[in-house]
């Protein structure tokens, strides 16, 4: 890694298409080729229903990985939106299905909001999809705000997702 500061980022992986598990297997692999960047660790796989979008698409499954990286936020943006591309991401309607979709969760401590990037994710504490695996690997998680992740588990998101793998 070079001078620039190193940054713990979170990132959610999702997919619903063409063997969702193997995808996201492949995917936390990839996300170890990352320039400037270690893998450090990942959650369980979940298996999940959609949240919004058509309502035929196929149960997803997500997990969470946490990284060190040097790259500056928007480039971690570009260098994720190139491996949805390499693993066949084709962008046709919100909340569509997907062979992959990774989200940046949170970037350190860092607030960020432009056309292209919110961090943290604007969705993050409703989902139950991103907050049981996050939540698993990082349990003591305090978000910018000051708030703990582990506060935004209730039992109204219990049930939503099924720890698989």
């Amino acid at each position: 890694m070079n001078n620039h500061k190193v940054i713990i980022s979170y990132i959610a992986l999702g997919s619903n298409l063409q063997s969702p598990l193997k995808q996201v297997q492949n995917a936390l692999q990839r996300l170890e080729q990352l320039p400037t960047s270690t893998l450090l660790e990942h959650s369980s796989l979940y298996q999940t229903s959609p949240v919004g979008g058509p309502l035929d698409q196929p149960d997803y499954i997500n997990a969470v990985a946490k990284i060190a990286t040097q790259l500056p936020a928007q480039n971690l943006l570009f260098e994720l939106q190139t491996i949805e591309q390499e693993f066949g991401r084709i962008r046709l309607e919100r909340n569509g299905p997907r062979t992959l979709d990774l989200d940046i969760l949170l970037y350190g401590d860092e607030i960020i909001d432009t056309e292209q990037l919110t961090i943290p994710h604007p969705r993050l504490m409703e989902r139950a999809f991103v907050l049981f695996p996050l939540t698993e690997i990082a349990a003591n998680l305090v978000l910018p705000d000051g708030t703990r992740i582990a506060n935004f588990l209730t039992a109204s998101l219990e049930g939503q997702c099924k720890r698989i793998k």
